[in-house]
């Protein structure tokens, strides 16, 4: 016959593979929560990846850690002490294995020599007074309320407007690169805000909507533009800005004053987007599935502060790109680091008649400029051209 095994300790044995299932479970939950959390609150502080190992004498000199980004040929944004300090990089001129040194262009505010950590993004120009042309400060009603932006005027005025929309986590500088170009081909330009960046006024709930409620602003940009004379609008786009850009030509009656889209580094696929940034972290894909459920079910809206949930399926322009009407040119780098270029490349295979994809490799996320602004600037100005939208 048979010995039962004993009861007791097949209880207890349960109970600890019970318990162990329960806390995987925890785990997991808690690090989806963290991760849908982090997709739609607005960061106001900076990772700062890269050490400042020192300046030279001059203080015309900087070493850096060989970061990514620290390696990129170019001009950048240095910023350092959490914002407070910033300075502008131009070329390299020494580099080893660990360390990079490149030329101090100009300190704008704070101490360099003090800074032990900084990061860099591609503002470079931190006000249109530095791009050397008049411009106005103006307000845009927007739904959430009365938002800042700046208007700078083309020679002699014009009733082609350019509207520049930066993006997720920035703020208007990150946009003032894409300036001349326009100006060049005789365009008003106005570089907006939008809800929860800072500058304008936050949504009820804080959040960001990933371009799902943020359209709108952009909506009230087009008609303050409109109503200043605009008949022909090219609207450009930074990165979730593109994302921005997008929802507003595919639900606002005021796309028929969009004659043209130019984006750079733009988010079309949010889904894409958060499972690589989730690889890039090294979350398991679990994880990243559980974030989604979170962010697009109204029971998730308790863990995220959304007020509404997020609708990837709306927000999906590759599954929506027949119903898309405008030119578009898109700048995109293949080592991107932060939005995969692929969702670029998959929209201008599936509209070869609207879509003209410029492809670059080694400029990273939204930096294209900094690292070959001849080439950026000549497509936009020969797609311009092309369009029949210059002088």
């Amino acid at each position: 016959m048979a010995r039962r095994r004993p009861l007791l300790p097949a209880l207890r044995a349960a109970a600890v593979a019970g318990a162990a299932v329960a806390g995987a479970a925890l785990v997991t939950a808690g690090m989806a929560t963290s991760f849908a959390r982090g997709v739609v609150k607005p960061e106001r502080r900076r990772t700062e990846g890269i050490r400042i190992l020192g300046v030279n004498d001059a203080g015309d000199r900087v070493m850096l850690s060989a970061s990514p980004d620290a390696l990129l040929p170019g001009d950048y944004s240095l910023w350092f002490w959490q914002g407070a300090g910033h300075a502008r990089v131009g070329e390299i001129t020494a580099r080893t294995g660990t360390m990079v040194t490149r030329v101090v262009l100009g300190t704008d505010f704070g101490d360099l020599r003090r800074a032990r950590t900084g990061r860099f993004n591609g503002w470079v120009y931190l006000n249109p007074r530095e791009l050397g042309v008049p411009h106005e400060n103006v307000t845009v009603p927007m739904p959430v309320g009365a938002a800042p932006a700046w208007l700078i005027p083309a020679e002699g005025g014009s009733d082609r407007w350019a509207l520049h929309v930066h993006g997720r986590g920035t703020r208007r500088p990150e946009t003032l690169r894409g300036v001349p170009v326009f100006r060049d081909a005789g365009f008003t330009s106005l570089i907006v805000s939008y809800r929860n960046d800072e500058e304008a006024p936050p949504s009820e709930d804080g959040r960001y909507a990933l371009g799902d409620t943020e359209w709108e602003d952009l909506e009230a940009a087009i008609r303050f533009a409109v109503d200043r004379g605009a008949r022909e609008i090219v609207l450009v786009g930074w990165s979730m800005g593109g994302a921005v850009v997008l929802q507003t030509v595919l639900r606002s009656p005021l796309a028929s004053f969009v004659r043209g889209i130019v984006l750079d580094s733009p988010v079309i696929d949010w889904v894409e987007t958060l499972n690589f940034q989730g690889d890039a972290r090294g979350l398991p894909r679990r994880v990243e599935r559980g974030a989604f459920g979170i962010l697009a079910a109204p029971w998730g809206r308790a863990l995220t502060g959304l007020h509404a949930p997020i609708d990837f399926a709306r927000l999906n322009v590759l599954e929506r790109a027949q119903e898309l009407r405008i030119p578009m040119l898109l700048l995109h780098s293949d080592d991107d680091g932060f939005v995969p270029s692929a969702g670029s490349r998959h929209l201008a295979a599936a509209r070869p008649d609207l879509v003209t994809l410029v492809p670059f490799d080694i400029a990273r996320h939204a930096k294209l400029w900094n690292y070959d602004r001849d080439r950026w600037n000549g497509a936009i100005s020969g797609w311009l051209g092309a369009l029949g939208l210059t002088d």
